[in-house]
């Protein structure tokens, strides 16, 4: 953790990256409600290229205040603005805790990107990598620095594992040994699972409860 992560007082922020489609917004919207059970006043900032879509998105869930969900438009590559130079990000959240005093939890989601995204610790304080079973069982093997250096490891779309012949037990047995025990952990966001075990990991290794 950076000199400047240590010295930062107030909400705890998480990062969420993954390629293109593996399902970083769909959690988030599984994470408002999980967080709102918890008690835990949350925020969230969005990156996109050049539009606010996946914000947009958020705000027009319901589940959330629209005016909790700021957006960040890349303009370039995008693990530019969450690693080499997350200043951007960083004004967003800091703006999102002067609004709003008793957030305890910002969620920083990256543009879709690469298996080698990772996010600065200048920014957050811990992050996740989301993957899916579509994109190719043999993900966990290429040892991406997402797949390797998260906090933790989401495999997500798991139902889709029979449609696109994807052996889930294999690939997470893969990845658990890829990442040497570190936390993973499994979800299917069109049906609720696996994310109360991803809220409980942010729980007590991020907010300590």
């Amino acid at each position: 953790m950076s000199a400047e992560t240590q010295a930062r007082v107030g909400a705890a922020r998480v990062g969420i990256g993954g390629p293109v489609g593996s399902g970083k917004t769909a959690l988030i919207e599984r994470l408002i409600p999980a967080f709102a059970a918890r008690n835990v006043s949350l925020a969230i900032v969005t990156n996109d290229l050049v539009t606010a879509e996946d914000a947009e998105r958020i705000r027009r869930s319901g589940l959330i205040d629209p005016t909790r969900v700021a957006a960040v438009e890349a303009g370039a590559c995008p693990h530019t603005v969450i690693r080499e130079d997350p200043t951007l990000n960083i004004a967003a959240a800091d703006e999102l805790e002067m609004r709003f005093p008793d957030v305890e939890l910002i969620l920083i989601e990256s543009g879709g990107d690469n298996l080698a995204s990772t996010f600065s610790l200048d920014l957050v304080d811990w992050w996740m990598f989301v993957i899916d079973v579509a994109g190719g069982d043999d993900i966990p093997r290429k040892n991406g620095p997402g797949v390797l250096k998260c906090d933790l490891l989401v495999i997500n779309k798991t139902d889709l594992a029979p449609h696109v012949g994807v052996d889930l037990v294999r690939m997470e047995a893969e990845a658990a040994a890829t990442r040497r025990g570190r936390p993973m952990a499994l979800t299917n966001c069109r049906k609720v699972e696996g994310i109360d075990a991803v809220a409980d990991r942010i729980m007590a290794d991020v907010l300590f409860r």
